[in-house]
């Protein structure tokens, strides 16, 4: 028995040993795994450890979060057009799956039906503003910070939620929720870049009912926020935007279609819509063509429009003759308010709050409407000239809680 026990004593030694290399070899290869993913992964590890809230959600006011996003690195968008952009919302989160995840983690990109208002203004320095309402339903927002380098411009955005899958009744929480929130960049609904040039989606609602612009040429592809996106990486001016627009095929996300507004710091703005006759043969999405409307190029809009060197816009078609009769223009009387209190002053507001106050005087939840965007998400003033954005949350106007200013 004594002879065993020895034995058993000179053979434990070789047995911890050989325990010691495996665990020694598993903890070599975690480690390797870890920082190769580290390598991988570290703009997106940094974007996500940065994503907080920075205003509490409201039920009973219908507010959803607000979180602040700093997106590290340049998130692949110089490649998403490289390989020819998207001409669908699934080509799209193809792209941004492979490339953000590398294929390992599904991602989504959602849009719905959005109403919203928008103008420009100067102040009596000079300042140009660009002044937007974002109206939908309760939904969490983030406001979005980028600073890709190699040619493209520092951003400020604002992304809603909701378009990338999170629940509007719920807190953004857990790591998956963040990683898919990494898709933010690519759905901007409004921005401003460091060089002062701004810009807003806003439906159309165009065809009898409701169809999305889809064009099929020879030239590359675009969506409706990566149209987005692009301006606020590449264009500096006005003219540089429609440069660019007019490169692309426009594919309008979630079956809807959508018009937008671009404006600069030199106080240029101008409208873009892709349309085909009249709303009521306006069902072929594939058959429109890009119309630009410029502040100072659009007295054949309407006499009021050619007489203001300001743009303001809602949720209805500009082209002359695309409706039967004004009652059948989505957002008229949002246009029509916007449009008076800007004549009375010659588009001349006195800083960023008097701008504040116009969007006020929209916001829908006290506004007489009967839509299903029955709230204001988010209004925002854009200063083109100073690059500073004003932003406030849910209609929370004059609340320092849910007011925001930053400086690009």
């Amino acid at each position: 028995m004594a002879d065993e026990t020895k034995a058993a004593k000179k053979r434990a030694p070789k047995w911890v040993k050989i325990t010691a290399i495996v665990l020694a070899a598993i903890l070599l290869v975690l480690v390797a795994l870890v920082g190769a993913a580290a390598i991988v992964w570290r703009n997106e590890i940094a974007t996500v450890a940065n994503f907080r809230k920075i205003a509490d959600r409201n039920d009973a006011h219908q507010d959803g979060a607000v979180y602040r996003m700093d997106v590290s690195g340049d998130f692949y968008f110089d490649d998403f057009l490289a390989q020819g952009g998207a001409s669908s919302d699934s080509e799209l989160i193809d792209f941004i799956t492979n490339s953000i995840t590398r294929g390992l983690i599904d991602m989504t990109i959602q849009e719905s039906e959005i109403a919203c208002s928008a103008f420009t203004a100067v102040t009596p320095a000079g300042d140009r503003i660009f002044a937007r309402n974002y109206d939908f339903s309760k939904t969490n927002t983030a406001l979005v910070f980028t600073d890709p380098g190699n040619g493209r411009y520092k951003s400020f955005s604002t992304v809603d939620l909701q378009f990338l899958g999170m629940d509007a009744d719920r807190d953004v929480e857990g790591l998956m929720n963040k990683i898919t929130c990494l898709a933010a960049p690519y759905a901007p609904l409004d921005g401003v870049n460091e060089k002062g040039l701004s810009c807003g989606i806003f439906m159309s609602y165009q065809g009898t009912e409701t169809v999305a612009t889809d064009q099929q040429t020879e030239k590359p592809d675009i969506t409706s926020t990566t149209m987005m996106r692009a301006l606020l990486d590449y264009c500096a001016t006005v003219d540089e935007a429609i440069a660019f627009v007019e490169q692309y095929d426009m594919h309008d996300s979630a079956q809807t279609s959508f018009h937008y507004m671009v404006a600069d710091a030199t106080g240029a703005s101008a409208i873009f819509e892709w349309t085909n006759g009249t709303d009521l043969t306006d069902n072929d999405g594939s058959a429109r063509t890009l119309r630009v409307i410029r502040n100072d190029d659009d007295a054949h809009i309407g006499e009021r429009e050619g007489a203001a060197d300001y743009q303001w816009i809602t949720n209805f078609v500009l082209q002359p003759g695309y409706y039967e009769d004004d009652d059948a223009k989505p957002g008229f009387d949002r246009y029509n308010e916007i449009a008076s209190r800007l004549s009375a002053t010659d588009g001349v507001v006195a800083d960023e709050q008097a701008a504040m106050d116009i969007l006020a005087a929209v916001g829908r939840r006290n506004w007489n409407n009967d839509d299903s965007n029955g709230i204001t998400v988010h209004s925002v003033v854009y200063n083109l000239t100073k690059k500073t954005v004003l932003w406030v949350a849910n209609e929370h106007y004059g609340e320092a809680a849910y007011t925001f200013e930053f400086t690009l």
